[in-house]
């Protein structure tokens, strides 16, 4: 029934409502001023009066009756009660097949049935995943091992979200899923960690390890801004870009203060951005550099147009690049083809008054310690939300707060200087990008 009929129908049934309640009011009223007479007058033995009230009695009762009956009939028109909508959802456990756990993955990774980002890490001596000292393609100051570290326990550790299992990696698999597309990771150091994880991760499918190589023969370095594997066997390209902030670094504008050395386009993407463009999947990363020390101190300030930005903060800052990132995305990307994945902000664990003291455990940390959130993975998280593109969001920054075992720590190629943002490899990245390469299983079992 239209609302506007049941407003009506309301209104007509409350003018019923008062007219029959004052008429039972009055009723009552005049019955009760005659009570006080009807028993004065059954002391002196006037039995006509016993008629007399009887008859208004029920005139009152009935009255009364009329506008309860009224009022249910106008609530139940106007109300009518509906079967309930809500809906059961069975959650699957870990005791389901693979079958089920790739559906999951592929239709629900963080949100729906199972949010993969919400679980803890479980000891599992299947890992790790491979040797990063038989893989070229690991740098060597992220191979702990191979740099002096004796415990091996940080290798040995798995993600188990709460309502789900992660599918076991399997590199073949993989790589048929990719036959033929370009991967393209850009970012920071992080990005290339997690590049070469997954390089590593998936040579454990090839046969021929020469088939796999670096286009232009490039060696690994940190300051290069492009580095592409090929595995020639499948025709995949992993594909990382160094882009630490996404967005473009510019010239000194004209009249700046002294102390700017080199601003930071935040209204305009990063020039090589016209490379990421033709791909299969993307997956960007940033946070690690948008910090006092790697931009104030270095006399790197913001610009906007042709304004300086001198008094801007940080967080502000990196909102507006993300911004500008996002309306890169939705007006070149054809997300028809592309999938874009966006990681957040991976938890580093330094201590100490000035945050410069790393202490690299032997086991994950048991709780979080408030290094489940971060300020740059709310924003990430908030500008993906109201993009029109589809990106994902690899929300890793809970996962990582527990592991504090699994930083290089001092088992880096300066071991005068300690680290406690990067990793190890073998090690965390792995599994960001087990979750990851999960989104590209077949979709299989019923929908």
């Amino acid at each position: 029934m239209d609302v506007w009929d049941s407003w009506w129908v309301l209104q007509v049934m409350q003018l019923l409502g008062l007219f029959s309640f004052w008429i039972s009011f009055a009723k009552f009223r005049t019955l009760l001023s005659r009570a006080f007479g009807f028993g004065h007058k059954i002391i002196k033995g006037d039995c006509n009066a016993w008629i007399f009230v009887s008859f208004n009695g029920l005139v009152t009762a009935g009255s009364l009756i009329s506008l309860l009956l009224i009022l249910s009939w106008a609530y139940s028109y106007a109300f009518p009660s509906s079967p309930s909508v809500i809906k059961s959802y069975d959650i699957p456990n870990s005791s389901h097949s693979l079958v089920q756990s790739f559906q999951i993955l592929k239709s629900n990774v963080s949100r729906g049935t199972c949010n993969v980002f919400e679980g803890s890490w479980v000891k599992d001596d299947s890992y790790p995943l491979y040797d990063a000292s038989h893989c070229p393609f690991a740098e060597r100051g992220f191979n702990c091992l191979a740099n002096g570290r004796k415990d091996r326990g940080y290798t040995k550790w798995r993600w188990k979200p709460k309502n789900c299992d992660i599918p076991r990696f399997d590199a073949r698999k993989i790589l048929e899923e990719l036959r033929g597309k370009r991967v393209v990771f850009v970012g920071d150091s992080l990005s290339r960690t997690q590049w070469e994880s997954m390089i590593c991760m998936l040579m454990t499918g090839v046969e021929d390890k020469k088939s796999v190589y670096e286009i232009k023969g490039n060696k690994i370095t940190k300051q290069i801004r492009f580095l592409g594997v090929k595995f020639s066997s499948f025709d995949v390209r992993i594909d990382f870009y160094r882009s630490v902030f996404l967005v473009k670094p510019g010239s000194v504008p004209r009249h700046a203060p002294q102390r700017v050395k080199t601003t930071l386009r935040l209204d305009k993407i990063d020039d090589i951005s016209h490379e990421w463009i033709d791909s299969d999947v993307l997956i960007f990363n940033s946070g690690h550099w948008w910090t006092r020390t790697k931009l104030f101190d270095m006399g790197w300030y913001f610009q906007v147009g042709s304004s300086v930005k001198l008094g801007m903060p940080i967080n502000s800052a990196f909102n507006t690049a993300l911004l500008t990132w996002a309306s890169w995305v939705e007006n070149t990307i054809n997300t028809n083809r592309t999938r874009i994945f966006f990681r957040t902000f991976e938890s580093s664990h330094w201590s100490g008054q000035n945050h410069n003291a790393c202490k690299v455990t032997r086991k994950p940390w048991k709780r979080t310690n408030g290094r489940e959130k971060s300020p740059i993975s709310d924003m990430i998280n908030r500008v993906v939300k109201n993009m029109s593109a589809q990106v994902t969001v690899l929300h890793v920054t809970p996962m990582t707060a527990y592991r504090s075992d699994g930083h290089v720590g001092t088992w880096n190629d300066k071991p005068s200087v300690p680290d406690c943002s990067h990793w190890c490899l073998p090690g965390v990245p792995d599994m960001w990008n087990q979750i990851l390469l999960s989104y590209f299983l077949p979709k299989q079992g019923p929908n």
